[in-house]
């Protein structure tokens, strides 16, 4: 121990600590974890969202946004929704990462509030104008960033790329805003660099907790045989090929050779989920549902290697990935740290098992109806209200988890 220390001397990282130990005691339970107003607003969003998009398909309403309504629908699905879920999972995620204490209370409520602005902005553009929502949507996922970068770098964490992946979400999102006011040529390049980003998160994510639940779940019920172990060559060679055709999608036109490459990366993506035994969890719904997730990345991609190819449509894909790997995913996650980081057990009750199930028939009804397989407008319909339905069902179940103290606070 330095002189310094022994003497009494307070270091800035300890004065630092106790600030936000300060922080943390005088926050509203709200405003204690990143998980709290992210994973409660991004949910409530989309509801408002999707109820605004559907009564804009029939024609009930007009959007007051200064893009097409289905330029809105989309940009708010990817980064008002997704973008939430992914802002509150890091901030949660990152002190447990370096061991350092969550971002909490008034710094917390301002990047919350930065977030709430931005969907409000682009919902009302029309009076706003373009430009000042550009700035407050962008500009609070460079915040997240930057503060995501402040933490891992300064413990020296392994998880950069994660960090980089969001800062890359924000030039994505910038994108979209430049194809909205015309100023690039590609009008779709924002959104599918959403999604590619998206699909590499859940890949590099999903492939270190779903194989570490399931293992701790076979393990506690003493069946040992071929558990699932943490990524290795393999799991890398998935990630980099599924990284390698998503890039070769964004970058070059709609040709079979892109198409074979995506199809490869699909293989792989479902010989590596395989490999985790997930059919042995279906006991344990909060640890089957991830499986249920991520083999939507396999049939996404397989759909999205077809559409390259000219067999399917291209929506049917999209839909795949984000209305069955990205809201199962996030449903599945949302659902497990809600109740584990405010020290409930982790056991899915009813409303749980049920909001599990109405976001897969969500799911699979979306993409059915992309593929013609059952009456698109009823498809569209049932399928909305199933997705949204399980939104709100957690909404209503998950409040009082995310609104109140931790259990024993």
């Amino acid at each position: 121990m330095s002189v310094l220390r022994l003497s009494g001397t307070v270091t800035r990282g300890e004065q630092m600590l106790a600030l936000r130990r300060r922080r943390m005691a005088a926050a509203h339970p709200f405003f204690r974890g990143g998980f709290r107003p992210f994973f409660f607003g991004g949910p409530a969003w989309a509801v408002i969202a999707l109820t605004i998009w559907l009564l804009s398909l029939s024609g009930a309403i007009t959007i007051p946004a200064a893009i097409g309504a289905l330029a809105w629908h989309r940009h708010e699905m990817l980064f008002g929704f997704v973008g939430a879920v992914i802002a509150g999972f890091l901030l949660t995620a990152i002190p447990n990462w370096t061991g350092r204490l969550p971002i909490a209370g008034w710094p917390l409520a301002g990047l919350f509030g930065l977030w709430v602005a931005a969907r409000l902005a682009l919902l009302f553009s029309t009076f706003t104008g373009l430009w000042p929502c550009a700035i407050l949507d962008v500009g609070f996922f460079l915040t997240l960033g930057l503060l995501a970068a402040r933490e891992v770098l300064s413990a020296n964490n392994r998880n950069a790329p994660v960090v980089g992946m969001v800062l890359l979400f924000a030039v994505a999102n910038a994108f979209d805003y430049l194809a909205a006011a015309g100023m690039i040529s590609s009008s779709d390049l924002g959104w599918q660099m959403a999604i590619a980003i998206v699909v590499l998160l859940i890949s590099l994510i999903g492939g270190r907790i779903i194989p570490s639940f399931t293992r701790n779940w076979m393990v506690k019920r003493d069946r040992r045989d071929n558990l699932p172990t943490q990524p290795g060559k393999f799991d890398r060679a998935v990630i980099g090929t599924t990284a390698i055709a998503l890039l070769a999608w964004l970058s070059g036109p709609a040709e079979a050779p892109t198409g074979m490459l995506v199809l490869l990366a699909a293989v792989l993506q479902a010989v590596r989920l395989a490999r985790w035994s997930g059919i042995r969890t279906l006991a344990d719904p909060l640890v089957f549902i991830l499986h249920v997730g991520y083999a939507w990345l396999p049939i996404g991609l397989t759909l999205l290697g077809l559409s390259l190819m000219s067999y399917v449509p291209r929506s049917a894909a999209v839909h795949a990935l984000t209305a069955g790997a990205m809201a199962t995913t996030i449903l599945a996650v949302m659902t497990r740290a809600s109740l584990g980081h405010t020290a409930r057990e982790l056991k899915a009750n009813t409303a749980t098992i049920t909001l599990y199930v109405l976001v897969t028939v969500g799911a699979v009804l979306r993409v059915s109806a992309s593929l013609t397989l059952i009456d698109y407008r009823i498809g569209m319909d049932v399928a909305g209200s199933a997705w949204g339905a399980a939104l709100l069902l957690f909404l209503v179940a998950y409040a009082p988890v995310l609104w109140k103290p931790r259990l024993g606070e």
